[in-house]
């Protein structure tokens, strides 16, 4: 049996309508864009900023989020066509199966698996700690032993939020959809208020220099190394040109999540239409906003003062504003609190479509009869998400949540060509302008970004990889419908 058979778009989407297996469609074009403004717009833009600009670029931080935002942008321009193609769920993982053959499918949703469960998890600890915070501000303090999984015994408020998500996640794709708007809604008014309140404490003399003389970065050697430094023997310097570069690399980690939009698109009522502009439209927004935050940010205080840690808090605090600082943590909050939602959204409609397909068990696939929700998978990551981000700090292992993306970007830029390449007449309700060169671009500024993780992240994503042949072989491969479709012949005969 040949482990790159594809399935064709055809069969793809003649599943989605058996009736144990279908999802009830009932979301529009705008709850997409707001699913992907409500899972982007988190951690990344209340902490990554300060790390960014205070270590590598300085004020030009927002030139780093502008040329990751590029980089994102042709990714999303792939995710764009090939979801308004195969209007089915599972994103990167349907797309390679139609495009490039089961293998390489099996991969990618293995791959998706340890970025949105692990990043769900490590978002959930994230919320965590902000909501340890927001309590200390009021007065209350939580026990140690249930607050925190490093320096206590189990972090209980990170297992709640995300099994409180997922009882709203089984109970149907419209609810969910409404609540993460209320939460986007909120987020975003934060979001606004610091733009708007943050220009009246801008100081033109924190803006200079715009872009910091280049300064030798310091030298890591062994795991802790990047690739890049790995391969050509120095690490990207700080500042300068090259520490603009690095910073993208860093900040392209608050995009993460755009591609979580494409995993709905069975549940979408128009999804041709309306899947890329959920894609794009909240890439374009969240671009804007963050380009804004990071200028005010620089603009308030010296970038080589900022707190890496929380810079929009600590640069109202600076000010003496501290009350404007604890609605910017109450803000932050919500905002992780979509994440984990819609991190778990993606995860589940991943896995069923795997289970559809049988790479994973069929059962795993059920839909519940009221809610139209893929109940039993939804339940099962919740649990797992819950546990992990229970039991574990999950610091160590937040990078592969990032070389995951990415590798999802680059397989997706090249089966959306394949496909186009070996299926032109498909009907394809969007489609890239001068797709050769987009899909290429794509490519190499992934490989590019991928370069500077460190060489620990790509020893535990490879090992992660490895244990995903060792199930494929063993049970995907022959269990797969394709794999059952091959060998019904043998038997008539």
């Amino acid at each position: 049996m040949s482990v790159m058979r594809t399935k064709s778009v055809e069969q793809a989407i003649r599943e989605t309508e058996e009736p144990e297996h279908r999802l009830r469609k009932d979301l529009s074009g705008m709850d997409l864009t707001v699913f992907g403004i409500g899972v982007i717009i988190g951690t990344g833009i209340f902490v990554l900023t300060g790390e960014a600009a205070q270590e590598s670029a300085g004020p030009a931080v927002a030139i780093s989020f502008v040329l990751a935002a590029i980089a994102c942008g042709l990714a999303g321009l792939c995710y764009a066509e090939f979801a308004s193609t195969v209007p089915v769920a599972g994103s990167a993982y349907t797309f390679s199966y139609a495009g490039i053959g089961e293998f390489v499918a099996w991969i990618i949703g293995w791959d998706l698996i340890l970025e949105l469960m692990l990043g769900a998890a490590t978002v959930s600890v994230g919320w965590s700690q902000y909501l340890a915070v927001l309590l200390e501000s009021l007065g209350w303090n939580l026990p140690t032993s249930i607050a925190s999984a490093e320096d206590g015994v189990f972090n209980l408020p990170a297992a709640l939020i995300a099994l409180a998500l997922t009882a709203v996640l089984v109970t149907g794709i419209r609810i969910s959809s409404r609540l993460n708007a209320v939460i986007v809604m909120i987020k975003l008014a934060v979001v606004l208020f610091v733009i708007v309140a943050g220009l009246f404490f801008v100081k033109a003399s924190n803006y200079s220099p715009f872009i910091p003389p280049t300064k030798p970065a310091e030298d890591e050697s062994g795991l802790s190394a990047t690739l890049i430094q790995t391969i050509f023997g120095s690490g990207p310097a700080s500042f300068g040109v090259s520490g603009i570069l690095a910073a993208a690399a860093l900040v392209f980690f608050a995009y993460i999540g755009f591609d979580v939009v494409a995993t709905a698109a069975e549940e979408t009522r128009n999804p041709q239409r309306d899947v890329p502009r959920g894609i794009l439209g909240s890439l374009v927004v969240c671009t804007i906003l963050y380009v804004a935050v990071s200028l005010v940010v620089v603009g308030m205080q010296k970038y080589s003062e900022l707190d890496p840690e929380a810079p929009l808090a600590t640069a109202f605090r600076d000010v003496g504003h501290p009350l404007f600082a604890d609605f910017i943590t109450i803000g932050a909050l919500a905002g992780l609190t979509t994440v984990i939602m819609v991190l778990m959204l993606g995860q589940s409609r991943v896995a069923f479509a795997m289970s559809r397909d049988g790479l994973l068990p069929r059962g795993l696939g059920r839909v519940h009869p009221r809610f139209g929700t893929p109940y039993v998978i939804t339940i099962i990551v919740g649990i797992v998400v819950a546990v992990l981000a229970g039991l574990l700090p999950l610091s160590a292992l937040a990078e592969m949540v990032n070389i995951g993306t990415l590798f999802a970007f680059v397989l997706v830029s090249i089966a959306v060509l394949v496909l186009r390449r070996t299926r032109p007449d498909l009907p394809r309700a969007f489609r890239v302008r001068a797709l050769p060169v987009v899909s290429t671009l794509a490519v190499i500024s992934c490989v590019i970004l991928m370069l500077f993780l460190e060489v620990a992240t790509w020893l535990r994503f490879l090992a992660w990889m490895a244990l995903g042949f060792v199930i494929y072989f063993a049970y995907g491969r022959t269990h797969s419908r394709l794999a059952r479709a091959e060998r019904e012949p043998a038997r008539v005969d």
